[in-house]
């Protein structure tokens, strides 16, 4: 693979282990990422490091330390950190099998991609990933990479599997103390019927595809018009910004009207009669009195043709009445 493995080592299920590689799942060259730079000269600033009393140092100089007191500490060299005997560094032991709904979302971190690390591990690797499939359960165990270890959790992905480090439970903070303020009263039944109706009607196949960034393109839209602008300042206009809507008032009116589109169909506006070009452009003061001056003499005209045509068939009106 062209990829570098992020970890290599094997995973330990029993008495069988699996030679493994794993790579990072996630791609993060997909944001805009900034740079601070002096506005005066438009060069990049650099950081040093710099020891209070002594200036700049080099860093073959640095080691790590662990602040024991205010200003005391344990420095610790990479090698002796290195040295630390944590079994997990080279093998993922799967000690737990659950399933996979008994973990709760908040629980998940940062997604990786699992495969056999050669041609003589590919067949436990499919045994395993297989077994997990048809059993529709998670593997649980814990992997230290990068000057930590993690709890992690295992399962099928296609032709791999995809592993999955976890938060500890004491890296989260309980959500009692955000949602104790919200009332503990059950919602009235027609609103909760419509709200029901409205997830329905909403409800397709995850896509991830179908969504994307809108921040991260309007940044690039934003960077290409600056190149193009030679310096001068691109602010959007607030009135093209998306407003705020305000609070809901009518909760029942607003929710009907969401599950009934809201607006018309574009089917139906389509079977409208087009209006004439003529109708829809607005009249000056001119054409409004000519108009007004053609309506007026209509009636007299359509007269003059009515005693007309009675005359040339030898009646009147009047006779005709009588």
């Amino acid at each position: 693979m062209a990829a570098r493995a992020y970890w290599q080592g094997q995973i330990r299920l029993a008495l069988v282990s699996i030679p493994v590689e794993i790579y990072s799942a996630t791609n993060s060259s997909a944001q805009v990422a900034f740079h601070q730079v002096h506005e005066p000269s438009g060069k990049r600033i650099r950081y040093e490091k710099i020891v209070p009393g002594i200036g700049p140092i080099d860093t073959d100089d640095i080691v790590k330390g662990f602040e024991v007191s205010k200003g005391n500490y344990v420095l610790l060299e990479q090698d002796e950190i290195d040295a630390v005997k944590l079994e997990s560094k080279r093998t993922l032991e799967l000690v737990q099998f659950v399933d996979a709904h008994e973990i709760d979302v908040l629980y998940f971190e940062k997604p990786y991609y699992v495969v056999p690390a050669d041609e003589l591990a590919e067949e436990a690797f499919i045994v395993l990933r297989e077994a997990l499939r048809r059993t529709k359960k998670v593997g649980l165990g814990q992997l230290a990479m990068r000057g930590r270890e993690y709890v992690v959790s295992l399962k099928p992905c296609g032709r791999g599997m995809v592993l999955e480090t976890l938060r500890y439970a004491d890296e989260l903070r309980k959500a009692h103390s955000y949602f104790r303020e919200i009332p503990d009263s059950k919602p009235d039944a027609d609103l909760l019927d419509l709200a029901e109706t409205l997830i329905e009607k909403k409800s397709a196949k995850f896509d991830a595809s179908e969504f994307h960034d809108r921040y991260v393109d309007a940044l690039k839209g934003l960077i290409e018009k600056k190149s193009k602008a030679k310096g001068r300042k691109i602010i959007e206009d607030p009135e093209d910004a998306p407003r705020a809507k305000g609070n809901v008032i009518d909760l029942m009116a607003a929710l009907k009207k969401s599950v009934d589109g809201g607006t018309r169909s574009r089917a139906a506006a389509q079977r409208e009669p087009e209006k004439d070009e003529a109708d829809t452009k607005p009249k000056t003061a001119k054409a409004r009195s000519t108009a007004k001056k053609a309506a007026t003499k209509a009636p007299a005209a359509k007269s003059r043709a009515s005693k007309t045509a009675a005359a040339k068939s030898g009646t009147s009106p009047a006779r005709k009445r009588a």
